[in-house]
């Protein structure tokens, strides 16, 4: 599914207009329908519901809805919050509709007489303003929002709540804040942003007619499992451990055993044929207890840190990762230019690796094959030197600057993790759940996602998948076993034979 920004949802419309023939008042006419049976079952036949109607497209929306509704048989009452002057076009059209089928249409002038119909209201539909707006709202939809959120109703949302920016980089501004939204064709950009998405509520997509193979392409999408279902690498009757890749993860420390083992036992539960540990000799008997499957390299240390001064013979590996564990200590960073400079495969870099990357980032750009970071916000900042508070207002901009620059493949983890490809692709990853905010879960993701580029050609896709794997396995574990409170890293590691089943299994017709 394509996530979009305001100016690219504005070029799909013209795209159907002008290509397709269809109507704009064809459009708008299925936009509301479309989202008034989407939010039909929310609703009771007993409710009284008020639908609040703006300028432009989202206003045009509401008269449709409230049309449909009012033909349906709903207590609706219909409210034009904006001046007749600013209602023009396809929206006017839908108004003159509205109006000639026999429906009540009410006028805002004072707030006197529109707060009795507002607090009467069990249910509130916003379709006041949609994707356009710019800065804080102005008289009299200030007041309408801020009195809409202090009422006790059911609030619904069209496309996006009014007063919310579609894009990302904004952070003042007004907005109605939804129970749920029913948006239109495609998610915005805002949909994902920690600090727009409390807004929208819960929500959904409904589909208006576009067409498809004419619109342009976004190369920012929602990763799906029907996604990963369609493209993870299927296993052959006569496979054998050498076709499914030999990695070798680097990291652990005496203090921090359990980030490389638990990765590594990710790493083979989620395929990977042979994998040698690489750590500190007087962790290897721990590590050994909780990883059977693999084997082992020791590594000199210093105060139960790697020290660098030995390193893995790469040359036999389709591919490394590095930082697990690792430690943040100066001599960390020799080991990972190291990985750097002789990886003759993908190399993943996690956790303390990205702190030894921060004073050789350029060496990234000499890599010709693929380089993954696999950052919280608060890495990415400190690799960047942006302020997270920025960061998590602008990620898809930052990431996909990022990777650009330096020719990495960007994960960038959080509740909606963001995918970025060198080339500007990028997906995001809905899945998972607060039990994931637990030390030792991104140790699973970064095993699960190098797993996964092992077996695959498509490093976009691989860790596209790696990220749905984690967070759905997550989902399983709460949904049948687990809460989220007690849910544990190396509960995710046990529960990933449980997801990989239910992805290979066969769809039911």
């Amino acid at each position: 599914m394509d996530i979009v920004t305001a100016q690219e949802m504005y070029e799909r419309d013209q795209v159907a207009i002008e290509s397709t023939g269809i109507d704009g008042k064809m459009l708008m006419e299925s936009a509301g329908r479309s989202a008034a049976d989407d939010l039909e079952p929310r609703i009771k036949r007993e409710d009284q519901i008020i639908v609040l109607i703006g300028a432009g497209n989202n206003g045009g929306d509401g008269f449709v809805i409230a049309r449909t509704l009012l033909n349906r048989g709903y207590k609706v009452e219909a409210w034009q919050v904006v001046p007749d002057e600013k209602i023009s076009g396809d929206a006017e059209a839908h108004r003159n509709i509205f109006e000639n089928s026999g429906f009540e249409l009410k006028k805002f002038s004072r707030m006197e007489e529109f707060l009795p119909s507002l607090y009467q209201a069990a249910v509130i539909i916003d379709a006041m303003l949609g994707i356009g707006v710019e800065g804080r709202l102005r008289s009299p939809l200030a007041e309408i929002v801020e009195k809409a959120n202090e009422h006790e109703a059911l609030r619904l949302a069209i496309d996006l709540p009014t007063g919310l920016p579609a894009g990302e980089g904004v952070h003042d501004f007004d907005a109605f804040n939804a129970d749920y939204t029913t948006i239109i064709e495609a998610p915005k950009v805002s949909v994902f942003l920690q600090h727009t998405t409390p807004y929208y509520g819960e929500w959904s997509v409904v589909e208006i007619g576009l067409p498809v193979k004419k619109l342009p392409e976004v190369k920012r999408y929602l990763w799906s499992v029907k996604d990963v279902k369609q493209t993870m690498p299927k296993r052959v009757s006569h496979s054998h451990k050498g076709k499914h890749g030999k990695g070798v993860m680097a990291g652990g420390s005496y203090y921090m055993p359990g980030s490389i083992a638990m990765a590594a036992r990710a790493a083979l539960r989620s395929g990977t044929g042979l994998l040698t540990i690489a750590t500190a000799e007087s962790i290897i008997p721990s590590v050994t207890s909780y990883v059977q499957e693999a084997t082992f390299s020791g590594l000199a240390e210093k105060e139960g840190m790697i020290t660098g001064q030995a390193t893995p013979e790469l040359s036999k590996y389709d591919g490394a990762a590095i930082g697990m564990g690792l430690g943040r200590h100066e001599e960390a960073g020799g080991l990972v230019l190291h990985m750097l400079q002789e990886c003759k495969g993908p190399l993943l870099i996690d956790a303390d690796g990205l702190y030894a990357l921060k004073s050789m980032l350029n060496a990234l750009k000499n890599r010709s094959l693929p380089t993954v970071l696999t950052p919280h916000p608060g890495e990415f900042a400190y690799l960047t030197g942006v302020p997270i508070q920025e960061i998590l207002q602008s990620p898809f901009r930052l990431s996909r600057e990022f990777a650009s620059a330096y020719g990495v493949h960007l994960v960038l983890k959080g509740p909606y993790t963001i995918i970025t490809a060198p080339d500007g692709e990028q997906r995001v990853d809905m899945t998972g759940n607060a039990g994931l905010a637990k030390g030792g879960s991104g140790d699973v993701l970064s095993g699960v996602l190098f797993g996964m580029m092992l077996q695959s050609e498509n490093i976009l896709n691989a860790l596209s998948n790696g990220c749905v794997i984690h967070g759905s396995t997550a989902d399983f574990l709460i949904q049948e076993e687990h809460s989220k409170t007690d849910l544990l890293a190396s509960d995710l590691v046990e529960g990933l034979s449980r997801t990989f089943r239910t992805f290979s299994a066969p769809s039911k017709a």
